[in-house]
């Protein structure tokens, strides 16, 4: 989640800076223009663009039993046991102690100034903290919900303190604020039912959540109007099965044909349609901007640190280790991120002892900055982080003879959706192209052409009063697409140790924003999920090839 900045609108961070330290690892770098000043480290060592200490090589692509003993220790989650998770800025053999030399050097600064306390040279309010416990990298719902559960659920009030990092303080192109805002729980996997689910608890007891004392009550404008799935003969024994798993979870959702469809929704036309799933509870639609605000609210109550920049480097410190099974991996830990002020090229180092990646679009390019995907191909090492932008357009149009205040959330089987927005019979609406189709994510700029094409024929065909509808604006969003399953990606990197997902959601992550920033809340600080069980999810599935293949992808 994030907008604007680094090279080419949507980028996050620049590649292959100039390390911070010689290949010696000896001198003092440039004071930052706060006053502080930073120590390199003695030890021999190379540092990598990535601003790894110690650069020690990735391993070479292993073969036969050592890569099936790899694949079995990943699924068992041997790494988290391995790698010692754990809150508190991590000191080792690898590290840098800064605490004592940033210490030693304000005292001889200070002996030099006039007075005896520690001015800093200029105003640094601005700046983020030297030290957080949490970094998070995008202040979207996904990222605001991680540091919401992080607060609610640490053991002492304060005991964790958490920065949200986030580019575009205006969020004039996040993700949320275009968003339809819809929620439902017709999903084809028990993990997205189970999310949506209590989520949508989440959102209709908001104000048991996110209330701030003297502040307002949030008004959602939750409208419960449900989820209408329309499906071809082609489609109908897949909707069946969809509908039975949605039951078991415990989703309230009926199963209606054509002649029943006709009846309770005599405005659609029911030609080429086999079958229909009908959401009868929790599902429908809501204000994003509202619950994005509400989230911010809060957690600024909570005590959460806010910074307006741009992450653009990780230092890292790397260590050789071997497996219960003797696979040797390379492991890298996070100890401080770099983030450029906006609109200046001053940059603040933040000690750090954990990192979430909640970038949204642009997650991927955070990824690599950490060096993930940086290794041989076909290796853990070599496994990128699948998710980039996608650009999805949304129409609002008007239609005097339209559906009434009881239309649902209609998705139709050629992928067209359409839902009614307000009460002056005007509809937002769109689909998603084909991959033939995909247009530049490089601006959010709207093809006009794309909804008279492509949209406005199969919602004519389904709705026939929409024959006379008038667009009357449209705009542009973007999916943090995951090209591998569409499918989200929650929990640690199994090699970059400190660094969590929450991304990847494909269209559905601000209806899943509640229930993912808890997951990823219980795995920072308990080490595994608590309430949902997300390991299907983890990274680590693109390396074992493991698709999670959701098909109620809108």
């Amino acid at each position: 989640m994030a907008a604007g900045g680094g090279h080419g609108r949507g980028s996050w961070g620049s590649h292959g800076e100039t390390a911070a330290y010689g290949a010696e690892g000896r001198g003092l770098e440039a004071p930052l223009a706060n006053g502080r000043a930073r120590l390199n480290n003695s030890r021999r060592g190379a540092v990598t663009a990535e601003g790894t200490v110690c650069g020690i090589e990735c391993c070479p692509r292993r073969g036969g039993p050592q890569r099936a003993m790899l694949r079995r220790a990943l699924r068992l989650g041997l790494g988290r046991g391995l790698l010692g998770r754990g809150l508190g800025t991590w000191r080792g053999d690898s590290t840098l102690d800064w605490d004592g030399k940033v210490s030693d050097i304000k005292k001889k600064i200070q002996s030099v100034l006039p007075g005896g306390a520690w001015n800093p040279l200029y105003d640094t309010s601005h700046l983020p903290p030297e030290h957080s416990d949490v970094v998070i990298v995008g202040g979207g719902v996904l990222g605001l919900s991680v540091a919401y559960w992080l607060k609610r659920l640490e053991k002492r009030r304060g005991a964790i303190q958490v920065l949200v990092v986030e580019r575009d303080y205006t969020y004039s192109q996040a993700s949320t604020g275009l968003s339809v805002g819809g929620i439902r729980q017709q999903f084809s996997l028990p993990e997205n039912i189970q999310l949506s689910l209590f989520s949508v608890d989440f959102l209709r007891n908001i104000n048991e959540y996110l209330a701030v004392v003297d502040d307002p009550p949030l008004d959602l404008q939750f409208n419960p109007s449900g989820y209408l799935l329309l499906a071809s003969e082609k489609g109908a024994a897949i909707m069946e099965n969809n509908v039975k798993v949605q039951r078991q979870e415990g989703a309230k959702v009926c199963l209606m044909s054509p002649e029943q469809l006709r009846n309770k929704f005599p405005w659609i036309n029911t030609e080429g349609v086999a079958l229909a799933s009908y959401g009868l509870e929790d599902e429908g639609w809501f204000d994003p901007w509202c619950l994005l605000q509400g989230l911010r609210r809060k957690v600024q109550s909570m005590g959460v640190l806010f910074c307006h920049g741009e992450v653009t480097r990780f230092i890292s410190s790397s260590n050789r280790m071997e497996t219960a099974s003797g696979e040797e991996v390379t492991l890298k830990r996070i100890h401080e991120v770099h983030v450029k002020m906006d609109r200046s090229l001053e940059y603040q180092p933040v000690e750090c002892a954990i990192v979430i990646n909640a970038a949204g679009a642009w997650s991927g390019q955070i990824a690599e900055l950490a060096g993930i995907g940086k290794g041989p191909p076909g290796t853990l090492q070599g496994t990128k982080l699948p998710v980039e932008p996608r650009k999805r357009y949304v129409y609002l149009w008007h239609c005097p003879q339209g559906p009434g205040l009881e239309t649902p959330f209609v998705i139709d089987s050629s992928g067209a959706y359409f839902r009614r927005e307000g009460l002056g019979n005007n509809y937002l609406g769109s689909c998603s192209p084909t991959e033939e189709e995909e247009p530049d994510p490089g601006n959010l700029e709207v093809d006009h052409g794309f909804f008279q094409d492509k949209v406005w024929p199969h919602l004519a065909q389904r709705v026939p009063a929409f024959e006379t509808l008038k667009v009357r604006s449209a705009w542009a969003g973007y999916y943090d697409y995951n090209t591998f399953d569409q499918n989200g990606v929650v929990g640690p990197h199994p090699l970059v140790v400190n660094m969590y997902f929450a991304t990847g959601f494909s269209g559905h992550g601000l209806q899943q924003a509640p229930a993912v920033g808890r997951a990823v809340a219980e795995m920072v600080l308990e080490g595994s999920f608590q309430t949902i069980d997300l390991n299907p999810f983890l990274f680590s599935r693109f390396y074992l090839g493991e698709k999670v293949q959701e098909h109620n992808i809108i």
